[in-house]
């Protein structure tokens, strides 16, 4: 798929903002007939711009409101050691991202729990344990300011 036009982008803003909008709601708001709009959202769909829609749960409700941010360094960043890395922290649930850094550490994960006493534990059985790990540095949000990611 070539470059996005102005409408690819309001397609995509507004699916970004609902992914169960209806295709003749989506039209109205992005100024197509639905057939169109049908057509642009398949193609953006088919290029993998829209990688899936999901339903977005409260963390709150969902006994995950405790969030910290971890910095780990590896003992080792060859291959074999990042691929054992990055498979075991996509087994833990309570990791909702984790990153690979460019700079004065390897990765940066950030981490969902119900309180300070739930994270501990996180860490000492789960974070701590990973493959290569040799030292983890914790930061604890006070407030989320932003959590989201929007065109």
């Amino acid at each position: 798929m070539g470059v996005l036009d102005k409408i690819d982008l309001a397609v995509l803003r507004e699916v970004a903002v609902n992914g169960r909008i209806t295709v003749t709601d989506l039209a109205y708001r992005v100024g197509l007939s639905k057939t169109p709009c049908a057509l642009r959202l398949r193609r953006l769909e088919e290029s993998e711009h829209i990688l899936g829609y999901r339903a977005i749960l409260h963390p709150e409700k969902m006994g995950a409101s405790h969030i910290a941010f971890v910095q780990v360094i590896l003992t080792d960043t060859k291959t074999e050691a990042l691929d054992a890395f990055n498979k075991a922290a996509r087994a833990i649930p309570e990791i909702e991202q984790c990153h690979m850094i460019a700079g004065a550490f390897d990765y940066l994960i950030k981490v969902r729990s119900r309180d300070i006493g739930d994270y501990r534990r996180v860490l000492g059985e789960k974070i701590s344990e990973l493959p290569y790990v040799s030292h983890t540095s914790t930061f604890v949000v006070m407030e989320a300011v932003k959590d989201s990611y929007s065109l």
